[in-house]
């Protein structure tokens, strides 16, 4: 039997590696790994372990139609961050995103052997907060959705959006870290939300993505047809708890301290209003934040997802 093709944007970044390794050793599958330097040391690991190692750029479509060519099974990611960084703003970001993910669902639709398009997404904090909350990392993703969801039917049945819950490495973010206070004796958290603000994981993505994905392809009756499937390792881990639980992990003493948004963006101009708004988010609709009006949501539990890393064990071997 002749190994489908499963392709893999993104493939160098944090989603990409850990789903191009979940599929590397399957003989059922050949794994073409998308990156647009196919010559960085990241790339030749790719091709060392037994991945085709494609170039492609996400912002030409002519160019993902290539990359795409013949795929059975197609893992869609975008960096909103990147453009973000870039262009210091949020709505040049946004475009630049929105335009991507058409990209990929325009090319992915004119492939005729696919079988199952992820698509990697989160939920819609402007319908979930009937309009307060924009969170741009999150509002862009919401448009390519409904360009698939009304633009492409058939594409439609063959897609599952992918809900990656927080990363255990969005501690990283400046906005995020712990910083140590030598007169205090520990660490310290700003904070613009509640100390019980529920944050819904998936931990180290890279170790906990691939069995989500995996199970995904394995159960299209439950992950197929615009079905969405919320990645995550653990539900409603509390904002304070989480920071307690990497002072834990790294032996140390950490305290979370809470400002006002006002003074949490002035700390970190425009980074901190993207994060921001999003930790407003959530501290406001709590378990509301990841659901969708008139959709079930498909859990780990439902896939018969487990073996995580553990958050305690992501943040381990964390290094800030």
């Amino acid at each position: 039997m002749t190994a489908k093709i499963i392709t893999v944007v993104g493939a160098t970044g944090a989603q990409g590696k850990g789903v191009v390794s979940a599929f590397l050793n399957n003989p059922s599958y050949k794994v073409r790994a998308i990156t647009r330097n196919t010559t960085s040391a990241a790339a030749a690991a790719l091709v060392a372990s037994g991945a085709e190692v494609v170039q492609a750029d996400l912002n030409s479509l002519a160019s993902v139609q290539a990359a795409f060519a013949g795929s059975s099974i197609i893992y869609a990611v975008t960096n909103f961050f990147e453009p973000f960084a870039t262009h210091s703003s949020p709505v040049k970001a946004m475009e630049i995103e929105v335009q991507q993910g058409i990209n990929m669902a325009v090319a992915a639709a004119a492939v005729p052997t696919l079988e199952h398009y992820i698509w990697s997404t989160l939920p819609n904090a402007m319908a979930i907060s009937n309009g307060k909350y924009l969170v741009p990392h999150f509002d862009a993703k919401n448009k390519i959705d409904a360009y698939i969801r009304t633009q492409q039917p058939a594409l439609l049945e063959k897609t599952t959006f992918l809900w990656v819950t927080w990363y255990h490495s969005n501690y990283t973010f400046p906005m995020f870290t712990p910083y140590w206070i030598p007169t205090a004796g520990k660490f310290i958290q700003l904070a613009n939300y509640a100390p019980d603000t529920p944050i819904t994981t998936i931990g180290d993505v890279t170790a906990n993505i691939g069995k989500f994905v995996q199970a995904i392809v394995a159960q299209p009756e439950k992950t197929a047809h615009g079905a969405i499937v919320q990645a995550a390792s653990e539900e409603g881990v509390p904002a304070k708890g989480m920071l307690q639980r990497w002072a834990t992990a790294k032996g140390v003493k950490a305290q979370q301290v809470r400002v006002d948004g006002a003074a949490f963006r002035e700390v970190w101009p425009l980074w901190a209003e993207e994060m921001g708004v999003m930790m407003e988010f959530w501290d406001e609709y709590r378990e509301k934040s990841w659901t969708e009006v008139g959709k079930t949501i498909v859990t780990a539990k439902d896939l018969g997802v487990e073996g995580f890393q553990t958050l305690d064990e992501g943040f381990k071997g964390l290094e800030l």
